[in-house]
């Protein structure tokens, strides 16, 4: 599987008074346009598991080629929180992070058993594009970009 490219995000919540977190995945797939639906992939052995089953609602941040940074460090075990500097509030209240490529805002829909990994569901509610920058993406184990033109639509 290393050798399909997949994008980079960091899936955000503030479930029942935690702080904000979030946690780097590349698991992340749009899965229906009627109703918007999309869906990501949590390890049971993520030390954020338990935290994931108490929130009902969740953004998704895709980051920029030059926050390969936010990627390794929220993919730590322990380095979860968001600084209140680096966050938006979405129109549910989710954290949101600043100056990313662009977050969609969630609500959870369901979630399913999958064998190492609990599949997590989200009804889009809110979608904020707030960069044009060329995206970060994970292949053959290591982070790269995928070069934009500037006349994309």
């Amino acid at each position: 599987m290393s050798l399909y490219p997949t994008e980079v995000a960091v899936v955000t919540t503030e479930s029942n008074g935690c702080v904000p977190f979030g946690i780097t995945v590349n698991s992340f797939t749009s899965l229906s346009l009627d109703p918007p639906l999309v869906m990501w992939n949590l390890d049971k052995t993520s030390d954020t598991f338990d935290a994931w089953f108490l929130a009902e609602t969740f953004g998704v941040n895709f980051l920029k080629e030059n926050q390969r940074h936010l990627a390794v460090r929220y993919s730590r075990k322990g380095e979860h929180q968001i600084a209140s500097k680096d966050v938006n509030h979405g129109v549910t209240g989710c954290p949101l992070l600043a100056d990313v490529l662009a977050s969609i805002e969630c609500k959870v829909r369901t979630r399913y058993e999958g064998g190492d990994h609990v599949i997590i569901i989200g009804e889009v509610i809110d979608i904020v594009t707030q960069s044009k920058a060329s995206p970060l993406v994970f292949y053959s184990g290591t982070y790269s970009a995928i070069r934009c033109s500037e006349n994309r639509v």
